[in-house]
């Protein structure tokens, strides 16, 4: 279990005072400037005292979150709001003038899975008198080498906190340094996480991490990497060992906001990109990636495997029916498990928002001894009086593996696919270097039946995932810098 869910409030106060860092940190990097962070980022409470002393309201420290747009609609880690077992969450907010006022928080939505959950802050502290402001977030994709800050706010005495009492700011400042699937709790699918080569601190948990190019949100602080495990900030157990950080990436959060329809700002002010993708024109134009995170190698696959969707994205964007066209155990509950939280910018008919169907591929290769011809996998066509599919392989390669040793990892690519089958353009949206010149070169070499619209041949899109994994020795986790 992530915690124990028997201690009492008091004791975890007790816990989180003992391990919380009250270091504040400059962060480097052009960053959402400290003021916006300020009125931004805040603490969840529980008030302990029914009225106020000469110290204001005495409250127990939880963690972070951050607002994201003006209607007061905020964003935390939903482990966070599990230390309360099942009771109010409130908020921290300051005031123009005066001290700190303890706002109740309504849960609106919630990911336990990947560990996202958005809540709505009434009345809406945008309204005026309080120090709010939202931080945009960020649809792009991490690689390493990425400059990242972690940004949190908690009280000076977390055991003894009051209203009245100033809060510190922390900010620390790192590299996105290698990429892991974790489960955060029994029972629960994979996570894709980011790993970052700064120790963060007790009570970050839910904090926001942001892009030093972006100037946006690109994650949620889940906690710190000991190298195989998660521990939880609010309930780490071992300040000698910091470990370095962890954070669930925000496509987890960006698809929870899609799938509700609550809008939220980019970095470059729009509201709601989903609606907002280009121009009016004319014609068709299909899907676009807006959210996407990969899947896990089965850790009980003894072989490789291939599993093709067939899937409809409605005018929101959102995944509306996923059809399997083939795949088994056990790559398809991994593959399922990460197309239901992925998102897009819907496809376009003459400048209006529709539903379209897309093809999602992912394929499992393994590698094998040097040198080996690259396996190739030949499939029935599907009927042509469908009408309506999205884009299907029909003759795939599996890749040559690197000759050099990598880490195990995924490749995403996203195809648009002509009305006679064949790729017209490409775009990488994750892998490392040497990995993705081994997918381009392989799927280069694939064909495609197109996409059907209304029973015609169309232009479409295709989103194509390899999973690499050796079949030699696991690699250890990458070194922090």
């Amino acid at each position: 279990m992530r915690r124990n869910r028997e201690i009492g409030a008091l004791v975890y106060a007790a816990v989180v005072y003992l391990l919380c860092c009250s270091v504040t940190h400059a962060a480097s990097g052009r960053l959402v400037d400290d003021a916006t962070l300020s009125a931004a980022v805040c603490s969840i409470v529980y008030p302990v005292d029914q009225s106020a002393s000469e110290r204001g309201y005495r409250y127990l420290f939880y963690g972070n979150g951050f607002f994201i747009n003006e209607q007061g609609y905020f964003l935390t880690a939903a482990h966070v709001l599990g230390q309360l077992h099942g009771g109010q969450p409130y908020i921290l907010l300051r005031q123009a003038a005066g001290p700190v006022r303890i706002v109740a928080a309504t849960l609106v939505a919630v990911d336990r899975d990947h560990d996202v959950a958005i809540l709505l802050v009434t009345p809406n502290p945008f309204a005026g008198g309080l120090k709010v402001a939202f931080l945009p977030l960020a649809y792009d994709w991490l690689v390493q080498g990425h400059g990242v800050t972690a940004a949190s706010v908690h009280p000076t005495k977390p055991l003894d906190a009051y209203t009245v009492d100033p809060l510190v700011e922390d900010r620390t400042s790192g590299e996105v340094f290698d990429f892991r699937f974790s489960r955060l709790d029994k029972g629960r699918s994979d996570t894709d996480l980011f790993l970052f080569n700064h120790p963060v601190h007790r009570g970050q948990s839910g904090a926001p991490v942001i892009s030093e190019e972006s100037n946006a949100v690109v994650g949620v602080v889940e906690g710190q990497w000991l190298g195989s495990s998660i521990v939880s900030l609010p309930t780490g157990a071992d300040q000698s060992s910091p470990g370095t950080g962890a954070a669930v990436p925000i496509h987890y959060a960006i698809a929870l906001l899609q799938q509700r329809g609550i809008p939220w700002h980019t970095a470059s002010g729009d509201l709601d990109p989903s609606d907002n993708r280009g121009a009016p024109g004319s014609g068709f134009s299909p899907p676009v990636p807006l959210s996407l995170v990969a899947s896990p190698y089965p850790s009980q696959a003894l072989f490789g495997g291939e599993v093709v969707l067939d899937t409809l994205v409605d005018s929101r964007g959102r995944i509306a029916e996923l059809k399997l066209v083939r795949g088994e155990s056990p790559f398809l509950e991994k593959v399922l498990s990460a197309v239901r939280t992925w998102s897009f910018f819907p496809a376009r008919m003459d400048g209006q928002a529709v539903a379209a169907r897309i093809g999602i591929t992912f394929q499992f290769s393994q590698s094998l001894e040097h040198p080996r011809s690259a396996p190739k996998h030949k499939y029935e066509e599907p009927s042509p009086a469908s009408a309506e599919r999205g884009p299907l392989p029909v003759v795939t390669v599996e890749p040559q593996y690197p000759s050099n040793i990598v880490p195990d990892d995924n490749v995403i690519l996203y195809y648009l696919i002509g009305q006679q089958g064949r790729p017209t353009s490409l775009q990488v949206i994750r892998g490392s270097e040497s990995l993705t010149t081994a997918a381009v070169a392989a799927v280069q070499e694939w064909s495609f039946v197109p996409g059907r619209h209304a029973g015609s041949d169309t232009d479409s899109a295709s989103i194509v995932v390899v999973a690499f994994r050796h079949a030699g020795v696991k690699q250890p986790l990458s070194q922090t810098k």
